[in-house]
C-alpha cells in the first residue's frame, strides 16, 4: 500500500492549523492543543517544515511559529518533500543506477510515468484547499482520472 508516513499526515495537520490562523504566531505547545496532537510530535515535524521554509519561527517570550508565505503558495508536494524528501513511487523513479536489472527493466518509463501523475496530483493542491471542506466525487470521477494516466 502506498501511503505518506504518519509524520507528513500530522505535518499537513500543523500546517492547517496555522493556515487558518495565517496572522498569528502559535507557540508547539498552542499548534499541539489546536491540532490534537503530542507536543514532542510536533516539534518533531516543524523541525522539517522550518528547513523547508514553509514555516517560520520566532523566538523569545512571544514566540512561536507561522505559515512562511500564503497557504495558497504552499503544495502538498512541497509537504510531502519537506518530510519525506523527494517523491519516488519506485527507487528508479527518482534516479537511475539504484537496481541491479535497471538495463533490462520493461517497466520503469510506466513506473515514472506515474510518478509523474501523482506528483502533479500533489502539486496541483495547495494547503488553502486542504483547509476547504471536502467535495463529494462525481460518479465516475476517479476512473476517468486514472484512465488519463
Amino acid at each position: 500500500m502506498l501511503r505518506v508516513t504518519r509524520l507528513t499526515d500530522y505535518a499537513t495537520v500543523v500546517l492547517t492549523v496555522l493556515a487558518a490562523r495565517p496572522d498569528v504566531v502559535l507557540s508547539a505547545p498552542e499548534l499541539a492543543e489546536r491540532a490534537g496532537l503530542e507536543p514532542p510530535t510536533v516539534a518533531k515535524v516543524l523541525k522539517p517544515l522550518a528547513a523547508a521554509g514553509l514555516v517560520s519561527g520566532f523566538r523569545g517570550a512571544n514566540g512561536g511559529y507561522r505559515l512562511a508565505r500564503p497557504a495558497e503558495a504552499i503544495s502538498l508536494i512541497a509537504i510531502v518533500e519537506a518530510m519525506e524528501g523527494p517523491l519516488g513511487m519506485t527507487e528508479c523513479s527518482i534516479s537511475g543506477g539504484q537496481c541491479g536489472i535497471e538495463h533490462s527493466c520493461g517497466v520503469r518509463a510506466n513506473w515514472r510515468r506515474i510518478n509523474d501523475v501523482v506528483a502533479d496530483a500533489l502539486r496541483g493542491i495547495s494547503l488553502a484547499q486542504m483547509l476547504a471542506p471536502p467535495h463529494p466525487p462525481v460518479r465516475g470521477q476517479m476512473t476517468a482520472q486514472l484512465a488519463q494516466a
